[in-house]
């Protein structure tokens, strides 16, 4: 079906949807208007959530993630950074194969690696103690709502 010159056309059409979904973008906090405290709750209790979800193998060793342990999810296991640290020195000293890089383990990728595992180690804990959290988050929360609907009611 062609379109008739001056008419909706693609290139009308296009525009017409444009100027939608940019109308449609808009968020309507004007109708919903919450307070920065309570958008910040918020936020951490889905990122708590989320690290729940995507963190749920490590969960059950979080007592011994501190920040001097990581989870290693292959094997299902807590390891201990110094122990981590000396295995690697001994692939450099042995020059083990590291299918990664296809040739020996070099001090570079030793080193790359034992940054990896020491940030692994941190996120691991701050995910334990995020998830932690989560009553706490949840029970503030609730207690933010009620306020704010009791100050919305005066």
């Amino acid at each position: 079906m062609m379109a008739k010159k001056g008419g909706v056309g693609h290139k009308g059409l296009r525009r017409l949807v444009g100027g939608s979904a940019v109308l449609l973008s808009f968020p309507c906090f004007a109708l919903y208007a919450q307070s920065p405290a309570i958008d910040d709750i918020k936020g951490k209790l889905f990122d708590a959530h989320m690290a729940q979800k995507t963190f749920a193998g490590g969960l059950p060793h979080c007592g011994e993630l501190d920040g001097q342990h990581f989870y290693f999810q292959p094997r299902d296991r807590v390891l201990d950074l110094e122990e981590y640290h000396r295995s690697l020195e001994n692939l450099v000293r042995q020059q083990v194969f590291n299918p990664e890089k296809r040739r020996p383990w070099t001090q570079d990728d030793a080193a790359v690696r034992w940054e990896q595992v020491k940030q692994q180690a941190v996120r691991d804990k701050a995910a334990c103690d995020l998830v932690a959290s989560l009553p706490a988050l949840e029970k503030k929360l609730e207690e933010l709502e009620k306020k704010s609907g009791a100050a919305d009611t005066k």
